[in-house]
C-alpha cells in the first residue's frame, strides 16, 4: 500500500460569519479561534502523521493566491482551484484524483479547513487508526465525534457492530446517518450511546473510493480518471474548466456514505467544533463575569451574553442582552444571538441588490 496522504477542503464561502467572512476572505482564512487561520491549524495538527509535502488543498479558483498566502508550508502546485462549487462529493473525486496521479495506491484522509480540533495526540492517534485500516481492507471510514450535548445542528452516525480497535480507538461498523435531528430526537440519541456525530471527515485508499464511486457515481469515476491523468500531463486547470459544468452538485455523504455497504466509523472523542456561526466562538473566547464574549474593544452597561467583535474601536453597549455585534470594514452587523443562523439569508438577500458587492 502507498503513503498515507491528506486533502482539505477550503472551498466553503462562511456567510454565517458575514461581514468578517466575505468572498474573498472567507470563513477558512480567518483567524476567529487561534492566531493562525483556521486553514493553517488543519495543516499544522497533521504534523507527524501526513506532512506538508504530502497534503493538498481544493479551494476555488478565485482564492487559490489567498490559500497559497495562508499556507506556505504546502508545495504552491498542491492548493488547486475548483473553477466552480460542486459540493463535497467533486472535491472529494478532485482530490482522490490529485493523489492518484502521485500515488496510485495511497491512502488519504480527507479534512474540513474550519474546524476546531483539541486533544491533538488523541486526534492524531485517530487518524492513524483509520488509515491503518484503509490501508489493509477496501474500507470508507469516517470519524464520528462523541456527543457532547444533545445538538441539532450536526447530522449524526449511528454506531453498528464493533469492528475494530487500533490505536485504542474503537472502530463500528455505520449502521446509518441522519440529518440534524430536532431537539427531543437529539436528546434520544445522546441517552441511548448508539450516535456520534456527522464530523464530514474521511478516510479510504484511492482504490476503495475509486471502487466506490464506480458502483455509486460513475460521473464521479470518470473525473477520478480524467483529471489523474490531466495533472500527470499539466493540464489540470483546462481539463477541470471543461468537467466541472458537467458534474451534478451533490455531496459525498449522499453520493456514498448513505449508500455503500463497507463503511466503518471511528468513535472520536477528542474535542471537535464545526464553529458554525458567531454563537460558536462563545466556547472559545473569554467572558467576563456577565457572560460578554468579546474580541477587541468593548464597554458595556446593564447587559450580558453578548458577543462583540470589534478590533479596531470601541464598541459601547447599554442594556443589550444576548446579541451578536461585528465591526467590519464598511459594514456594522447587529442581530439577537438566537437569530445568528440567519446571517446566511441576510447575505443572499444583500446579493440581490445592486452596490453591496464588495461588502460580499
Amino acid at each position: 500500500m502507498g503513503e498515507r496522504y491528506a486533502v482539505i477542503m477550503a472551498g466553503g464561502k462562511g456567510e454565517r460569519f458575514w461581514p468578517l467572512s466575505t468572498s474573498q476572505h472567507p470563513k477558512q482564512l480567518l483567524s476567529l479561534v487561534g492566531k493562525r487561520p483556521f486553514l493553517a491549524q488543519a495543516v499544522e495538527r497533521l504534523e507527524g502523521l501526513v506532512p506538508p509535502e504530502r497534503v493538498w488543498v481544493v479551494t476555488n479558483r478565485d482564492l487559490v493566491d489567498a490559500t497559497r498566502a495562508a499556507v506556505p508550508e504546502v508545495p504552491a502546485e498542491q492548493i488547486v482551484g475548483e473553477p466552480m462549487g460542486r459540493d463535497t462529493a467533486a472535491a472529494v473525486a478532485c482530490g482522490g484524483a490529485l493523489i492518484k496521479a502521485r500515488d496510485p495506491d495511497g491512502v488519504f484522509c480527507i479534512l474540513t479547513a474550519d474546524h476546531v480540533i483539541g486533544d491533538l495526540p488523541l486526534f492524531r492517534s485517530t487518524l492513524r487508526g483509520a488509515m491503518d485500516l484503509a490501508a489493509g481492507e477496501d474500507l470508507l471510514l469516517t470519524i464520528g465525534i462523541e456527543p457532547s450535548e444533545p445538538s441539532t445542528g450536526f447530522g449524526y452516525i449511528e454506531a453498528g457492530e464493533p469492528y475494530a480497535e487500533r490505536e485504542g480507538v474503537s472502530f463500528h461498523r455505520a449502521a446509518r446517518f441522519v440529518e440534524k435531528p430536532d431537539r427531543a430526537t437529539a436528546g434520544e440519541y445522546c441517552a441511548s450511546g448508539r450516535y456520534c456525530w456527522n464530523s464530514g471527515m474521511f478516510v479510504w485508499s484511492v482504490p476503495a473510493l475509486q471502487r466506490a464511486f464506480d458502483e455509486y457515481r460513475p460521473q464521479l469515476s470518470g473525473l477520478m480518471d480524467e483529471l489523474s491523468a490531466a495533472a500527470e500531463a499539466g493540464t489540470l486547470d483546462e481539463a477541470m474548466a471543461r468537467t466541472y459544468p458537467e458534474l451534478e452538485k451533490i455531496s459525498i455523504d449522499y453520493a456514498l456514505m448513505e449508500k455503500a455497504s463497507n463503511i466503518v466509523m471511528a468513535r472520536g472523542t477528542f474535542a471537535w467544533d464545526d464553529v458554525g456561526s458567531w454563537p460558536a466562538v462563545r466556547n472559545h473566547w473569554a467572558a467576563d463575569e456577565a457572560g460578554n464574549t468579546v474580541q477587541g474593544t468593548c464597554e458595556t452597561l446593564d447587559g450580558g451574553g453578548n458577543i462583540v467583535y470589534s478590533p479596531d474601536r470601541l464598541t459601547a453597549l447599554i442594556g443589550m442582552e444576548d446579541t451578536v455585534v461585528v465591526q467590519a470594514e464598511g459594514v456594522t452587523l447587529v442581530c439577537p444571538r438566537d437569530r445568528a443562523q440567519d446571517v446566511k439569508k441576510l447575505v443572499g438577500k444583500l446579493r440581490e441588490k445592486q452596490g453591496y458587492e464588495n461588502l460580499l
